[in-house]
């Protein structure tokens, strides 16, 4: 592996969590970080590969951008496809299966385009490494490819499944909260370590097990399988040295961490993700209605997730839940909250108007993480 090379990367993100990816990748010592609509660019090595992989909690992948171009027109893609440097990422026996979407662009046709980009890669490496058939029996670096009004970025990715699947999270509850998501709010959130964290609607625990990786600074990524576990620039040793890195940021710190839900089996699961997550000692979980959780301290942080009720009848039945919840949290005069919802009409069924409002997007969704600042706990002396 050659240290000193240095490519252009990129990160996709789900619209609203971009600053906070931009933040994780500052602080891993990455350059020329810039933050766009749904993705965050950077400039690292082989190296960084392992390390964004394994430490970011709010991007979705990590990919090596090997070429980006203005087309309109099928003969543009190829020739501009094929002028790409592929030879640097990819070997001659590699596989490199073709994916990926066109929006509000000439090229319509996302079949064709993947035919073409195809067609183009096998052209440059066939010219390149001199040999007139691929045998794509190697490793797979699997190509993905983003047409935004004509606008073509051609990328590698490096990481296979999404990173928000963590691997703790095998069965959830009905609606699960993305897991990038979930980090987002707790980096967000002005919660210390030092007072205890409720999420009344634990669901399957991503929340109580997201804040509880954060605090201790556990990498995500750590012991999961990546696309790059099988690239020939990396190796054994590689991967060794960036979870080192990772293990070596960990924090020994205790938490006081809360989950509740009406519903038995996720309270189950919650207490079955921790455990797989590592973080199951820094967990109470019990079942509970939302508007009778209670945890007498006078300071802390309620961050949640509650229902949006998508359709008419739930969003009935929801409404009423956030009236009740809002007068439950009353008593809560001490604390801060932070819940994510969809329903634009949240504050005023809360009764109370947020301090701050965050809009992100859960999937295809619009929602605001609506936050509510409580009273200071006093300095000790």
């Amino acid at each position: 592996m050659d240290n000193s090379e240095k490519f252009n990367m990129s990160v996709p993100v789900l619209f609203g969590l971009e600053a906070f990816a931009s933040k994780e990748l500052k602080r891993m010592g990455l350059e020329n970080v810039r933050a766009e609509d749904g993705r965050v660019t950077f400039t690292g090595g082989w190296q960084d590969v392992y390390r964004t992989n394994i430490m970011l909690r709010t991007g979705e992948r990590v990919m090596i951008k090997t070429a980006e171009f203005e087309a309109e027109t099928f003969e543009e893609l190829f020739e501009k496809t094929k002028a790409a440097e592929w030879e640097r990422f990819l070997p001659p026996d590699c596989a490199f299966p073709v994916k990926g979407h066109s929006v509000k662009s000439q090229l319509a046709s996302v079949r064709d385009c993947q035919a073409i980009i195809k067609k183009a890669v096998a052209a440059r490496l066939g010219e390149k490494y001199g040999i007139e058939w691929l045998p794509e029996d190697g490793a797979e670096y699997a190509i993905r490819f983003t047409i935004l009004k004509n606008r073509v970025t051609l990328m590698i990715d490096t990481s296979g499944e999404p990173l928000h699947k963590r691997g703790y999270r095998q069965y959830s509850n009905a609606a699960p909260l993305r897991e990038t998501i979930a980090a987002a709010m707790v980096m967000l959130s002005y919660w210390k370590y030092e007072y205890p964290l409720l999420d009344p609607f634990c669901g399957s625990g991503t929340i109580p097990i997201e804040a509880a990786m954060f605090k201790r600074n556990k990498a995500p990524g750590l012991g999961r399988a990546f696309a790059a576990d099988s690239f020939a620039q990396l190796d054994g040793e590689s991967r060794r040295r960036a979870e080192e890195e990772a293990r070596s940021l960990e924090k020994n710190v205790p938490l006081e961490i809360y989950a509740s839900d009406i519903d038995r089996e996720c309270v189950e699961l919650t207490l079955e993700n921790a455990k797989k997550a590592g973080v199951d000692g820094f967990i109470k979980a019990e079942v509970k209605n939302a508007a009778e959780a209670f945890i007498g301290k006078p300071y802390g942080t309620i961050m949640c997730n509650p229902p949006y009720g998508e359709r008419m009848g739930e969003k009935r039945e929801c409404e009423e839940l956030y009236r009740a919840v809002g007068k439950s949290f009353s008593r809560f005069d001490g604390w801060s909250f932070y819940i994510l919802t969809s329903n634009e009409d949240f504050e005023k069924l809360f009764g109370r108007r947020a301090d701050k409002r965050r809009k992100i997007y859960n999937g295809m969704i619009k929602c605001n993480i609506y936050q509510y600042f409580g009273k200071k706990p006093p300095k000790p002396f």
